[in-house]
């Protein structure tokens, strides 16, 4: 089978494969389509913090059933979507239903092969059907499960003032899951190209350019009393330590992104304001359906959101190409 392999930092390449062996209680799938992420660029650029070389990427899935056990529930050629977090069912985080930040979690894409390539073979209970979704949608629902995590972790609800930082894809399904729960949302950036992806695309009104002046600006337009929730997806040090200070007093402080990098705060400050600080990792089952059931609702602006198709052969020419204008991708789906 075709696969695109990342053997090192900026080297992508085509490579042939065999076809995995399913094993009992996993199903074979053909892939269809693939999304492209952060992650898979920050592997491509060489910093993402829990990989090894070499690396298939590749973890926003769709792709139809091609074989599975006698006694599954699935249909042969039924098209599904893949839960990528393959979590260990026995650890403390597990037995507490929080399969997302398993003990042992293995990421397809990231800590062992992934999805850029015709076919994987995974376990049963990471397949998820999305009957009346297309591939495209269906290769989406990853991304914006990973939105919707961290929304319905904050216990996000009607009336909160929310800021995101960030308007790259998951600050963009951040701040969608956090309107469709009632936010007010304000969503910042530096590049003018994704906050007007963001109000064009998206449909986000509140995008506000993070210049110099940014915390006078939010302090004017909240006066003076911040945000009842601030999500951080910049994946950047400096922004995630300097987004303590929207935190409303009483508020609650997100950190979506994930960096190789100590974050530091004033201990003052965060305990005048009782902050609760909280990591938000992945997505669980129950995430995955939400989303879903907001696609088929209509919830959603899906084809916006839509902004690049490609042949995923393609692959290796194109990523520098789509580092360099991520200003204006919102999300990138390969075709296999």
């Amino acid at each position: 089978m075709k696969t695109i392999i990342c053997s090192r930092p900026h080297e992508l390449a085509g490579q042939e494969r065999p076809v995995p062996e399913r094993r009992p209680g996993e199903v074979l799938l053909r892939i269809r389509r693939v999304g492209v992420c952060g992650t898979d660029y920050h592997i491509f650029q060489g910093n993402q913090p829990y990989l090894a070389y070499p690396r298939v990427m590749g973890h926003e899935l769709a792709g139809t059933i091609e074989a599975a056990d006698a006694d599954s529930p699935l249909s042969l050629g039924q098209t599904a979507t893949v839960l990528p977090y393959l979590s260990c069912g026995t650890c403390v985080a597990c037995r507490r239903g929080k399969t997302n930040c398993c003990v042992r979690i293995n990421v397809l894409g990231v800590h062992i092969d992934g999805g850029m390539a015709e076919y994987v073979s995974v376990p049963e209970s990471a397949v998820i059907p999305v009957e009346g979704l297309s591939l495209d949608h269906a290769a989406m629902v990853e991304f914006l499960a990973i939105g919707a995590h961290a929304v319905r972790r904050a216990d996000t609800r009607t009336g909160d003032r929310v800021l995101v930082v960030g308007a790259g894809p998951i600050g963009v399904a951040v701040a969608l899951f956090a309107q469709i729960e009632g936010a007010q949302v304000t969503i910042v950036d530096r590049s003018e190209g994704r906050l007007a992806a963001a109000r064009e695309r998206a449909g986000l009104a509140g995008a506000v350019l993070a210049d110099d002046g940014l915390q006078s600006r939010l302090a004017d337009a909240t006066d003076g009393e911040f945000f009842d929730t601030v999500f951080d997806a910049t994946g950047n040090p400096a922004a995630m330590e300097a987004g303590f200070a929207y935190v409303a007093h009483g508020g609650k402080y997100v950190l979506v992104s994930i960096v190789s990098a100590d974050i530091r705060f004033s201990d003052p400050e965060f305990h005048k304001r009782e902050t609760t600080l909280m990591g938000s990792r992945n997505a669980t089952h129950d995430d995955f359906r939400y989303v879903i059931d907001h696609i088929r609702a209509g919830h959603l602006p899906m084809d916006k959101l839509h902004s690049h198709s490609f042949d995923l052969s393609d692959a290796p020419r194109l990523f520098p190409e789509l580092i360099a204008d991520q200003g204006n991708v919102m999300k990138a789906i390969g075709a296999i």
